[in-house]
């Protein structure tokens, strides 16, 4: 983003935020970017929780859906600095931020039912009490994490096992970590903002890349790929943040607007994601009836799975006793959500 850019939304959002330094003194009117569409998952909480906050307070939410405020590094950057006072962005990008963040790219480490998915985020320890210090330090306050659905990787050749990503040059988020997943599975990984991935698709630069299914229809990423394969080796996460300081400006009473808003946002989105992943492959499968969809069976996952293991010792590598405390916390949060 251009320094112009920057100073023009500065400019713009000043008044803004010297009113909203005031807490309930009077309605504010407060920015919330995201990195999907409207009419994507993060679109639809987003949504929800303007509607939320409207309806129990008097302040108003501006919502900017992808693009309107640059790539997810912008995003960041201006809830950082107060341009913004709430971003949802997943720990794809947040990873070299928040090292720890990383974990939610730990392969098989989150199950793929979306019931258990969840109970999980909703009662995990490790989400709810272990995350917050870590993006207070970076000046944000972790309101919620929730998730979007199973990821499906998507290619031009077929992948029924790790040898057939051999030399494929795969699109990741900036994520250290996800890049160490896809070398250990055998690709290139090639690290893209979004906005290049469908030119990159389609002029060969890059071959493949994942996300879960909403996204792929919602993008039209099947129009440049033939093959959509569920490893079951993830499912992707997303968190919703506010800059810190002016979270912590508010009075009693907005906070706990905020923080009802943003539960009540997540029950109404776990609901429409379980049912999106269903539905828009249908609406793939309708645009493109000869796209071949596969679902890897245990065998051909052994593979991955075992890769994962690898992945999972790089990650306490990079994070040492934190995110080793962190992974551990999770899996005894998931064992206890399972029933």
């Amino acid at each position: 983003m251009s320094n112009f850019f920057k100073e023009a939304i500065k400019s713009c959002a000043a008044v803004g935020l010297v009113f909203a330094a005031a807490g309930s003194a009077q309605a504010d009117t407060w920015r919330y970017a995201f990195e999907e569409a409207m009419t994507d998952v993060q679109g639809v909480y987003a949504q929800k929780f303007k509607a939320e906050i409207e309806a129990n307070s008097d302040h108003e939410i501006q919502l900017f859906p992808y693009g309107t405020l640059g790539e997810a590094a912008d995003i960041m950057e201006q809830t950082q600095d107060g341009i913004l006072q709430f971003v949802d962005q997943s720990p794809g990008f947040t990873g070299a931020l928040i090292p720890e963040a990383q974990v939610f790219f730990v392969p098989y480490l989150l199950p793929t039912d979306q019931e258990h998915l969840a109970r999980f985020y909703r009662e995990s320890k490790a989400i709810n009490e272990m995350f917050k210090p870590l993006y207070a330090d970076k000046g944000l306050e972790l309101l919620k994490m929730f998730p979007e659905g199973e990821v499906a990787m998507t290619t031009k050749t077929p992948i029924k096992t790790c040898s057939d990503l051999n030399e494929i040059k795969f699109r990741v988020m900036t994520n250290p970590l996800l890049v160490e997943s896809y070398r250990a599975f055998g690709a290139t990984p090639t690290p893209l903002p979004w906005g290049e991935v469908y030119g990159g698709l389609q002029t060969n630069l890059i071959q493949g890349q994942e996300n879960p299914t909403f996204f792929l229809y919602s993008t039209k990423i099947y129009e440049v790929t033939d093959y959509i394969t569920y490893a079951g080796h993830n499912n992707f996460t997303t968190a919703v943040m506010a800059n810190k300081d002016f979270y912590d400006g508010l009075s009693a009473e907005d906070q706990g607007v905020i923080q009802k808003a943003a539960s009540v946002a997540y029950e109404h989105t776990v609901i429409y994601q379980k049912q999106a992943g269903e539905t828009e492959l249908a609406k793939i499968m309708e645009a493109k009836p000869e796209m071949n969809v596969t679902v890897l069976t245990e065998e051909e996952r052994s593979c991955f799975k075992a890769a994962a293991v690898d992945v999972e010792n790089t990650f306490i590598e990079m994070t040492g006793n934190s995110g080793a405390k962190i992974i551990a916390q999770m899996k005894a949060d998931l064992a206890a959500t399972a029933h």
